[in-house]
């Protein structure tokens, strides 16, 4: 067999090109039967296979082995079949239909006549991307994607189909509708079609949704440790490090954007450090204390103020333990340098895990709520660990400083003229207004495409520079897709991406080759 294309993606992963989809699914097959050394997780996608490691020197010794590790022969699954109905009454079946010259009933009979099989998951949670026994329905994406797409919309891309399991932006080709429940998340498993599902669509004249009674909640027992949610800010959420290891189900790792002052925090109030934290973007925060607790606060350096009765008792410090007792009230300021502030409470933020962390992951809506005014935040039991002293700030830019952010190109750094490669590396960025835990989106002079081809969706990581059709690039940051249908040009190393996530729009950054 002729070795394999494998192109690092960053300092801890890979992208492994392969023939063709069955060569992917054979290979991952393999590697999810006897993992490799050092082999984390992998990611199938159209044409390649992302495969995430333990670090750098893991990365490195898997590059030989998967160049030439044979795959499994036939990796399709059998077993039972998901019964989808579906109403075929989409905004693009006649287009469809114009497209595979078929009338709008026989691409009905060509879509409901056929096995398709999750061959993997999406750039959401739930959303998997289906192979049909036969490529009739070939079509390509829109010219312009919708904005909103409504959840449970049935769509058609190249050779794939799908389920949109929430509404989202999307380009795909709609055929129908569906109530199928393909994310639930008090189900398990939480996605109906997991990779290797095979699926059957029904035509049906209507669709119908369950309606479960709403039990009566149960009785509010007394009030134990807590914060209480007085203003919420611009942004704040309950962030611990993250969700890893479900990729195969379109969700993204997660956590806390800026990874080292979540743990700064947690280091301070003696908790371990995955313990969960409150994140908050630009101060505004304002909790008031139910029982007495010790806090710290690290990141973007706010000033903070604890009120009592109405009144200022006293101006506790940052990247400091501090106590913050009964009924006071803390108050976090805008911050003079940096954008995310991280609040730790020993003991821990005990608020519900959701697919085994408390992380809330604004693309897909997993996890906890967004903050809002009333929210009550229990505080768990104190670790019986000791607190630590003071430690310096990490976010040590001043405002108008040049970010510096050390990059390693690759794995599709071909896909933009050479010209644009030395754009990239050669000027200032602006940071742009849009900029969230998705990504930090640049703005300058924009990069060229070196053609016009169509890129198949591929595992992404957290630092990927992707290149979209505006050429303008954005930074993927915690919230990311796990898959990405652009160019990925470079990828930021892992020590810079903390402090990358503090930059504020306005801010310039510029990328240095390391």
């Amino acid at each position: 067999m002729t070795p394999r294309t494998v192109r690092h993606a960053g300092e801890r992963a890979l992208l492994v090109e392969c023939a063709d989809l069955g060569e992917v699914l054979g290979l991952h097959a393999v590697l999810t039967a006897a993992p490799l050394p050092g082999q984390l997780e992998v990611l199938p996608a159209a044409r390649t296979l992302f495969v995430r490691a333990a670090d750098r020197r893991a990365r490195d010794r898997l590059v030989p082995l998967l160049r030439d590790l044979p795959a499994a022969a036939d990796a399709r699954p059998e077993g039972d079949v998901v019964r989808v109905d579906t109403v075929y009454d989409g905004a693009d079946l006649a287009e469809v239909a114009a497209l595979t010259a078929m009338s709008a009933d026989a691409v009905v009979a060509a879509h409901t006549g056929q096995v398709w099989t999750a061959a993997f998951g999406g750039f959401a949670p739930g959303f998997a991307y289906l192979v049909g026994e036969h490529a009739a329905l070939d079509v390509p994406r829109r010219a312009r994607p919708r904005t909103a797409v409504p959840a449970g919309a049935v769509g058609l891309a190249g050779h794939f189909s799908a389920v949109y399991p929430r509404r989202s932006p999307g380009g795909w080709q709609l055929l129908g509708r569906t109530a199928a429940p393909v994310w639930d998340l008090d189900r398990d498993p939480t996605a109906l079609l997991r990779p290797g599902a095979r699926v059957r669509f029904r035509a049906v004249r209507e669709v119908v949704t369950a309606v479960v009674p709403t039990p009566p909640a149960a009785p509010v027992a007394d009030e134990g440790p807590a914060l209480v949610v007085l203003a919420a800010g611009t942004q704040s959420l309950v962030q611990d490090l993250g969700r890893p290891g479900r990729l195969d189900l379109g969700v993204s790792p997660s956590g806390a954007a800026d990874r080292g002052s979540a743990r700064q925090a947690n280091r301070l109030v003696g908790n371990p450090r995955e313990a969960a934290v409150v994140e908050t973007v630009l101060g505004g925060l304002a909790l008031r204390a139910v029982g007495d607790h010790v806090l710290a606060v690290s990141g973007a350096r706010a000033p903070l103020t604890a009120l009592r009765d109405g009144s200022v008792a006293r101006t506790p410090p940052t990247d400091e333990p501090f106590a913050l007792y009964d009924g006071e009230e803390l108050r976090v300021g805008h911050p003079d340098a940096g954008l995310r502030v991280y609040l730790a409470v020993r003991g821990g933020l005990a608020v519900a895990p959701v697919l085994g962390s408390r992380s809330t992951d604004v693309l897909s809506g997993t996890g906890p709520a967004p903050l809002a005014t009333g929210t009550v935040l229990p505080v768990g039991p104190p670790p019986g660990t000791a607190v630590a002293r003071s430690e310096p700030p990490r976010v040590a830019a001043a405002p108008g400083d040049v970010l510096e952010v050390p990059v390693t190109l690759g794995p599709r750094e071909d896909w933009v003229t050479p010209e644009s490669v030395e754009r990239l590396l050669g000027q200032e960025w602006t940071v742009g207004v849009r900029s969230n835990r998705v990504g930090v989106r640049l703005e300058g002079t924009a990069l060229d495409r070196a053609d016009d081809a169509e890129l198949a969706s591929e595992g992404t990581v957290a630092g990927a520079v992707q290149v979209p059709a505006d050429g303008q690039p954005v930074v993927f940051l915690a919230d990311h897709p796990v898959t990405g249908g652009y160019p990925v040009v470079a990828v930021v190393r892992d020590a810079a991406l903390d402090t990358l996530a503090q930059v504020r729009p306005g801010d310039r950054v510029r990328f240095r080759l390391r």
